[in-house]
């Protein structure tokens, strides 16, 4: 039984490339329900749909190991700078700021909302000066945009903050609650 390589395993299960793990498993689920041969009393149609299944099984597990980033695949190489900013603000959102930022790098290009999203997962790790340059890049990308300017603020703010004695108390203390809830 042969079965035509994967080009993406997010079209086979027909969903963006920018979905979570939720939203892998909803698609598969909606679709192996479909394809299932235990649906077909005919031999040959039983084949057929033990095809689509074993096809829909590598898209499955290809789109969750991108999802979760534990391995290099060719898909994972670059991103459109729209798609690499969305999986990054949704990974921010889930609390996973190491891997917004290798979503961040996917991209293929950098534009002031890439900067500013960087921005952000650069203070959710709390390298603050970094932060403040990425901030400082997209202000000069659109100097117009309030909230670049406030997220270069801000990042100077905790800066001076976090390089008080309290600061770096502060720093100690969110390292080790972070490692705990890993």
């Amino acid at each position: 039984m042969e079965v035509a390589e994967i080009v993406n395993p997010f079209d086979e299960l027909g969903i963006p490339q920018t979905s979570g793990p939720d939203e892998v498993r909803r698609a598969y689920h909606q679709k192996a329900k479909l394809v299932h041969p235990d649906q077909f009393q005919d031999a040959e149609q039983q084949a057929e749909a033990n095809r689509r299944m074993v096809r829909l099984n590598k898209a499955y597990e290809e789109a969750m190991k991108q999802v979760s980033g534990r391995s290099y695949s060719p898909f994972r190489e670059t991103l459109s700078v729209e798609d690499a900013v969305a999986m990054a603000q949704k990974l921010l959102g889930q609390d996973a700021p190491e891997r917004a930022l290798g979503q961040l790098m996917r991209a293929q290009a950098r534009n002031a909302a890439w900067f500013h999203t960087q921005g952000q997962v650069l203070m959710a790790l709390e390298q603050y000066d970094t932060a403040e340059q990425s901030f400082r890049c997209a202000v000069k990308l659109d100097p117009h945009n309030i909230e670049y300017r406030r997220g270069a603020f801000d990042a100077y703010e905790e800066k001076k903050r976090a390089s008080t004695l309290r600061g770096r108390i502060r720093h100690v203390l969110h390292v080790h609650q972070r490692k705990g809830r890993k």
